[in-house]
């Protein structure tokens, strides 16, 4: 069994990033800027951005944090993303998710221009992605394509069963596990709360990819011997013995799947390091992108 370790490889993809933006320095040239919008309070939101944040100091980025309040109306949200949108200073920003209820999140997400996606969440980058072509593929499934690739895991001709068909995760997973390409040219079957027998069809899977949320979800008895498992849950589970009075839990039962699989990715420390790695490879494409535009 081998782990897919996120951590590591979103460590050497960072050291990448900052030889190239060493090179873009040397030669004079404006350094990627990535933004990012927060609006309220949340804890865990804070600490992720935070994480972006230092993640773009390490590479030699510039960014900027934009907190609004948790009674900010959509109207002000809007103004300040059309204010980004015309800032030739920001490469590529972020929205963080989730926003308050008075604030209709499609529409905010819409507003962001496609050139400064760097989440790939915008309807013009989703679909140039389904059409398999080059556009901002969202951070965690660009991870994902990443650590199989770096591991070499073989996905051509394998059975993919993603779980979870969210727009983040599952179904843009779905399309890119097959592709045509490594990693791709798998059969995939997508998963939800709706589908039956799901034990059956896991079991029958080489890969699985589970993004559902729901703590040890996947358990030994559900996959077959050496398959390829990618745990992209994370969940705070309440654990009074924790020094911060909890536990982060992915879908899968490690302990137990991992005597089983052939590859699998820990939480944490699997996926989720490279979800930040991948969003800062995104910045970065913007950032050429923008200066092949101005010449």
């Amino acid at each position: 069994m081998t782990i897919l370790d996120g951590k590591k490889v979103s460590n050497d993809i960072k050291d990448e990033i900052t030889i190239e933006v060493k090179k873009m320095k040397e030669n004079g040239e404006k350094v990627p800027h990535l933004a990012a919008v927060i609006v309220g309070n949340d804890g865990a939101s804070l600490t992720y951005v935070g994480s972006k944040v230092r993640s773009c100091e390490r590479v030699g980025f510039e960014s900027t944090m934009v907190r609004l309040s948790n009674t900010t109306s959509e109207v002000e949200l809007l103004d300040k993303i059309e204010e980004l949108n015309n800032n030739d200073d920001i490469d590529g920003f972020i929205i963080q998710l989730p926003l308050p209820p008075q604030i209709n999140t499609q529409k905010v997400l819409m507003a962001v221009h496609p050139d400064k996606d760097v989440d790939g969440f915008h309807p013009m980058n989703f679909g140039k992605m389904a059409l398999d072509m080059s556009t901002f593929i969202p951070a965690t499934p660009f991870g994902i394509l990443e650590l199989l690739d770096r591991y070499g895991v073989e996905t051509k001709g394998k059975h993919t069963v993603v779980i979870g068909r969210s727009h983040i995760v599952g179904r843009p997973m779905s399309i890119l596990m097959g592709r045509k390409g490594f990693p791709g040219n798998s059969t995939v079957t997508l998963t939800h709360s709706h589908t039956k027998n799901i034990t059956q069809i896991t079991s029958q899977a080489d890969i699985i990819i589970s993004a559902l949320g729901v703590p040890n979800f996947l358990k030994a008895e559900m996959i077959k011997d050496d398959a390829v498992i990618i745990d992209v849950g994370i969940t705070r589970v309440p654990d009074d013995s924790a020094a911060r009075g909890y536990i982060i839990t992915g879908d899968v039962d490690f302990d137990n799947v991992s005597k089983k699989a052939s590859y699998i990715t820990p939480v944490p420390g699997g996926v989720g390091p490279m979800t930040i790695a991948m969003l800062l490879k995104n910045t970065l494409l913007a950032r050429e992108r923008h200066r092949a535009y101005s010449k």
